[in-house]
């Protein structure tokens, strides 16, 4: 439908043109960008509008009179007849589409594409790194955690589904105050266990020590930082036993992590850790201090004016000529740069945010990276329970694994109470994959910049907008398509568009050719909600499809065919674009 929509704006517009060389001789012919496209709200007036109201005042006509010319012109060349018939409708030109014609089109580039439907080369040639997750390495990756990788992951696949070449990295905080914290508590609480003798996973181990120096320090909120702060210095100063005693907690904080990532289909092209980058940006803040770039204060620190992004001013070294967190950060992103040339960087961070990243990308343009100016932050919202807001150090938080645990035995239960394990063979891992699009279908439903409440009893429904409805529907559709394989009387007849002429036919018809639009407007948006609410229109038409249009009993051989070539059609493009957000398709259910 958006190639027809495509060609019909080229139509109109050479009809346009035809009208100003006669009005304007030597007049810039009119563009087919230039020619709004709109979807009339009844399907009586028609499948695309065109508006005419941005042409009067170059045509020096109404616009109705505008449209009545294009209408005319446009009747008299017979390719456009081919593929639909025109009628003006006030201001507009209304294009009733010839269904045959674009059923068919529409239903062999979705048959012929298969996995490929709904690609394009919007993007090609765009180096596009993307940043996300970034944990820190004294807990397990909780709610918000998971709503970060889940937006950093989708938009991962969208943009390189659009022809983007991606790269996917992570930063592992894995040093300061609050990794010594975790150190110090095991020392003082856990020493000579392991997650092993626990029977904890690691990363929720190292989480609870974390908690175990929150109510150290309730109880002696004094001595407990400065043991902690004893301890960085410690480790800054590379004290062996400090040392050995931080690479084994990080060894068993990112293993658990790593198993999370595994288990959620996370995945990055390189880690980076923040030991080994906290240095870096130091002598790049010099050298921007000897061009005038930057300014001392009195007491010998360095600073950048931030008067010409409306802000005040902001350190970027100490008096003592240590660095601070954006000092790492511009050293980073330069790094990185180094070592794979990109043209975007889109860091995936929290909407708290927001202050950092305008300064980052100032001081970096200012510091003449050409590339910054295409610096991005994906700024999100932040994801809070029913029962309120999480807070990490009172282990109020929602651990990521065992939410997906909670959901996948809410799954399990649904698919016992219904005796279904034999037809789904596996109910453990159907029940996994059904939490899985719970999960990720709720978390990425919302526009990133809104802030959520995740609510797991409303994502594990198996109707409405939900994973689950999702899959249920790709469900039925492979169960449509097994029992056709198996009736001879199909193999007699043959597909025939034309036939697709019911309403719910058509619009499923035009809601399937719509994909690679959308798919475009996610990844332009860097908004995989887009595709999430598409996916549900999707379904929706499928529905009313499914209740409207018997299938394997449509009365002939040839509409049966027809109407399995279109339920064909919705799998494919159901399947591509659930695999975008995240969400498994399922076969049986």
């Amino acid at each position: 439908m958006s190639d027809i929509r495509t060609e019909w704006r080229a139509h109109v517009a050479a009809a346009l043109t035809e009208i100003i060389a006669s009005k304007l001789p030597g007049a810039e012919p009119v563009s087919a960008e230039s020619v709004a496209a709109e979807v009339p709200p009844d399907p009586k007036m028609g499948d695309i509008g065109f508006p005419m109201f941005s042409f009067a005042r170059s045509l020096k006509m109404a616009p109705p009179a505008i449209a009545a010319e294009v209408v005319r012109i446009l009747e008299a060349k017979p390719e456009t007849a081919v593929i639909g018939s025109v009628k003006t409708v006030g201001p507009y030109v209304n294009v009733f589409l010839a269904k045959g014609t674009v059923a068919g089109k529409i239903l062999s580039d979705i048959l012929a594409a298969g996995e490929s439907w709904g690609r394009t080369g919007s993007l090609a040639g765009r180096r596009i790194m993307i940043e996300f997750s970034s944990p820190n390495t004294n807990k397990p990756l909780h709610l918000g955690h998971l709503r970060n990788d889940a937006l950093g992951e989708s938009v991962s696949r969208i943009v390189k589904f659009c022809g983007a070449d991606v790269f996917k990295v992570n930063i592992i905080n894995n040093r300061g105050i609050h990794i010594c914290k975790s150190m110090l508590a095991y020392r003082k609480f856990f020493a000579g266990k392991t997650p092993e003798s626990e029977g904890v996973k690691s990363d929720r181990f190292v989480g609870d020590c974390y908690v175990a120096f929150n109510n150290y320090s309730k109880e002696h909120p004094e001595q407990a930082e400065a043991e902690a702060q004893d301890m960085l210095r410690a480790w800054e100063a590379g004290d062996d036993e400090t040392l050995a005693l931080w690479k084994q907690m990080n060894a068993w904080a990112e293993k658990g992590i790593q198993q999370t990532y595994v288990r959620t289909g996370i995945s990055f092209d390189k880690i980076y850790y923040e030991s080994d980058t906290y240095l870096k940006g130091r002598e790049e803040i010099l050298a921007g201090l000897d061009r005038g770039i930057f300014y001392r204060e009195e007491d010998g620190s360095v600073w950048v004016d931030l008067e010409p992004i409306g802000l005040d001013k902001k350190v970027l070294l100490r008096k003592d000529g240590t660095a601070l967190y954006m000092t790492q950060d511009i050293g980073t992103a330069i790094y990185r740069h180094g070592d794979w040339a990109f043209n975007q960087l889109v860091y995936v961070v929290g909407s708290e945010q927001q202050y950092h990243f305008k300064v980052l990308f100032y001081v970096l343009r200012q510091l003449g990276y050409d590339w910054s100016k295409d610096l991005f932050h994906l700024s999100y919202g932040m994801v809070n329970l029913p029962e309120g807001k999480m807070k990490s150090r009172e282990g109020t938080v929602v651990d990521g694994d065992d939410l997906i645990n909670s959901l996948r035995d809410g799954a399990l239960e649904e698919i016992q109470a219904k005796g279904r394990e034999e037809e789904v063979g596996e109910p453990e891992a159907v029940a996994e994959k059904i939490a899985l699009a719970a999960l990720h279908y709720f978390l990425l439903q919302v526009s990133p910049t809104k802030d959520m409440i995740f609510n797991p009893k409303e994502s594990l429904s198996f109707q409405g907008n939900t994973g689950p409805y999702l899959q249920y529907m790709g469900a039925r559709i492979s169960s449509i398509l097994r029992k056709a394989e198996s009736d001879p009387a199909l193999a007699a007849g043959t597909a025939d568009p034309g036939l697709l002429v019911h309403e719910a036919e058509w619009e499923l018809l035009k809601t399937l050719s719509e994909f690679p639009k959308q798919a475009e407007r996610a990844a332009a948006h860097l908004d995989p909600s887009v595709l999430v609410s598409y996916l549900y229109d999707v379904s929706r038409c499928f529905s009313r499809f499914y209740h409207d249009c018997p299938i394997l009993a449509a009365g002939t051989a040839s509409l049966a065919r027809s109407r399995l070539d279109l339920v064909r059609a919705t799998r494919i493009v159901l399947k591509n674009a659930m695999e975008l957000v995240l969400v498994p398709f399922l076969e049986v259910m």
